[in-house]
Order: structure tokens, then C-alpha cells, then sequence
């Protein structure tokens, strides 16, 4: 804020203040503002609210900060409430002034913040000048400024708690379709952990990055026969860790510090060393193997959604060709084909009746014929 702006404290009516439609705050707590009210009702406002004078305006003065206050003073029913009138500041100085007010609230929400950041980027502030101006680092005020390429639904998710603020900014390095997919796998608790969530995301993007594994060429044999011995091998370590050194561990850890004390004698500070460096050692592994989970994940995942694109693509293909089906034999009828003649039954041998017919007269031998005829 300037130094020539004019500061004074006065009493100033209810009904002459409007909130600022710029406020950072876009959610208020109802059970934090009955509260506030109720504590309003029994001992007054204590922390003036902070206004500043907008000429030909139909209301005289327009919030700076202390929105809550004003509501809850509404709310119990004040008239007059102490204020403080800061003249002649700018817009931007009285959203700065906004902020301040609240961005070291816990109920002013990750995305309210973000998007305060965002504004004042948009008005030309580096992170390095925003962090500057309310006690932040420079990283505080990138990562939140990243969250805002997240899609609205998960956006809310955010708003409301059900995802943890480094997870969402994961989440928001994703595109929108996995960035639903890695949200709702969360929320639903396919995971055991944040971290497991994480390394899913990270999974996700390094898929993106990348080519579609549908387009990576098959390992040859020699890169085949190196994977499976590198398996083996892993295995066979891990059957050793199972069959020596968990049982030992586990037996150890049976006893009493007083009773290792006497039993290890000299070698305890060895032991120590030992399991220090192991104990070292498992974290970075386990977390190793974390991360290769999620890109596993992330693997299924891809495959999957490629299996259902090929699909919906076979399915589309099946309806194009049964359309185009009917104008075919409408383009190419067929040339019509006489009616194949059904074969009559034989003739079934005439039955004799008293009213048959004559027989036919019996032909002459051609011999006797002309014999007669001589």
C-alpha cells in the first residue's frame, strides 16, 4: 500500500458497506461464521473491519477485508461497526491488502489461494514479488499456482479435503482424463498410502511422455534371457532375506535391551552399524519399489484403456459395415431367377371302376393288314 494513502478509524453503518467482488474467499464455513457471529452478539466486534471510499457508488464504502466480520455483524444484528477507512488506494493494493487478509487463514481453501496468486500473475507479479509480499517461499507460490490446471471436479476434491495438497499438485501435472483417473483411484482408496498415489500420478505422466507401449518394439531374445536371470537373481535374494536375515531380525527383536545388552556384549555397536545401514537401505529400496508400483499401475492402466479403445473402435467398424450392408443390395439388386419348377408326383395307376372307359382298339400287325387288304 502507498505511503500517501490516508488511513483513519471512524464508526461507519452496516448498510453503507458492500463486499468486495474480487474477494480472494469464495467459501465460508457456516459452522465457523455462527461462531463468529455468536461471539459477535456476546462481546462486540474487537478487530475493525477494513474499507475503502468508492465515489458515485449507491453504497459509500466497499470491503478491503474482514468479510466474515461484516457478515456476522449482519448476522447479530449491529447497525454501527468500527472501521478502518484506508483513502486512495488502487484496485490492486486493495486486493493485495485482501489477500493479506486472508491467505494465512485455515479455512481459506488451496484453490481460493491459488487463484488470488493467479490474479496478481495476471497483473504482472512474478512468484519471487508474491512470495515476497505475504511471507512465502517461491516454491510455496509455484506449486499452488500449478494446481490450477487441474479439472474443476477434482479441483473440489481439493476444496473439500478429500485430496492432500502435494497429491493434487501431482495430480494437476496430468492431463484431464488421467487426472480423473489417478483422483477417483485415490478417493476410492486403491491405495495404501499418499505416497503410492503419487507415484501412480508420476506413473501417469511418464506414460504420457512417452510413445505408446502398443508401438514399442518386442525384446529380443538376448534382452528376454537377461530379464528372466535378472528375475531369478531377485528372487533368489529375497528367498535368502525370508530364510536368514527376517528370522534373525524377528529373534532379536524378541528380546530385552537389558538382555541384548549381556547377550551381543562387544559386538552390539557392530550390530547397530549393521541394522543402521540396513534400516537405510530398505527405506530407499521400499521406496524404489514404490515408484516402480505405480508406473506398473500406470502400465495397466494404459493397457487397459487402449484395450477399450480397440474395442469401441471394432464395435464402430461392426455398425459401419451393417449400415452400408442395406445400400449395397439397394445399388446392386440381383437379377431375378424363374421360380425353380417343383417336380409333380407320379402318376398313381387308375383304379377300375364298372363305369370305366372303353380300352383302346387293338393295333393290326402290319402283315395281317395287307393280307386283308388283297
Amino acid at each position: 500500500m502507498a505511503d500517501n494513502n490516508k488511513v483513519e478509524f471512524i464508526n461507519i453503518k452496516v448498510s453503507e458497506i458492500a463486499p468486495n467482488p474480487e474477494q480472494p474467499r469464495k467459501f465460508f464455513s457456516e459452522e465457523a461464521q455462527e461462531e463468529l457471529t455468536n461471539s459477535i452478539k456476546e462481546n462486540g466486534l474487537l478487530q475493525p473491519v477494513v474499507v475503502r471510499p468508492v465515489e458515485g457508488a449507491k453504497v459509500p464504502y466497499m470491503l478491503i477485508a474482514g468479510e466474515r466480520r461484516w457478515r456476522s455483524c449482519q448476522a447479530a444484528g449491529l447497525e454501527v461497526i468500527p472501521a478502518k477507512v484506508v483513502e486512495g488506494a488502487t484496485e490492486e493494493e486493495a486486493y493485495v491488502l485482501s489477500i493479506a487478509e486472508n491467505v494465512n487463514r485455515a479455512d481459506m481453501t488451496i484453490m481460493e489461494e491459488a487463484g488470488a496468486y493467479a490474479d496478481l500473475k495476471a497483473a504482472g507479479w512474478t512468484p519471487v514479488k508474491i512470495a515476497k509480499q505475504f511471507g512465502k517461499t517461491e516454491t510455496h507460490i509455484t506449486w499452488r499456482l500449478g494446481l490450477l490446471t487441474l479439472r474443476p471436479e477434482v479441483a473440489e476434491m481439493v476444496d473439500q479435503g478429500q485430496i492432500k495438497n502435494n497429491l493434487a499438485w501431482h495430480i494437476a501435472q496430468l492431463n484431464p482424463a488421467n487426472q480423473m483417473v489417478a483422483a477417483m483411484r485415490y478417493v476410492r482408496g486403491d491405495f495404501d498410502s499418499e505416497a503410492e498415489a503419487q507415484h501412480f500420478a508420476n506413473g501417469l505422466k511418464m506414460m504420457e511422455q512417452q510413445t505408446s507401449l502398443t508401438n514399442e518394439k518386442a525384446p529380443t531374445a538376448e534382452e528376454q534371457a537377461k530379464q528372466k536371470k535378472a528375475k531369478a537373481k531377485a528372487k533368489d535374494g529375497l528367498g535368502k532375506a525370508e530364510e536368514v536375515l527376517i528370522p534373525l531380525l524377528e529373534e532379536l527383536a524378541e528380546k530385552k535391551p537389558e538382555d541384548l545388552a549381556v547377550i551381543l556384549g562387544d559386538d552390539l555397536a557392530r550390530h547397530l552399524r549393521v541394522v543402521g545401514r540396513l534400516y537405510a537401505k530398505v527405506q530407499m529400496v521400499r521406496n524404489l519399489l514404490s515408484k516402480a508400483q505405480g508406473f506398473q499401475r500406470a502400465m495397466a492402466e494404459e493397457f487397459n484403456k487402449a484395450a477399450v479403445e480397440v474395442q469401441q473402435e471394432a464395435s464402430a467398424a461392426k455398425k459401419t459395415e451393417a449400415a452400408a450392408k442395406p445400400e449395397a443390395a439397394e445399388t446392386e439388386k440381383p437379377v431375378d431367377k424363374p421360380a425353380a419348377k417343383t417336380a409333380k408326383p407320379a402318376p398313381k395307376p387308375a383304379t377300375r371302376t364298372a363305369t370305366a372307359t372303353k380300352p383302346a382298339a387293338r393295333r393290326t400287325p402290319a402283315k395281317k393288314a395287307e393280307a386283308t387288304a388283297k
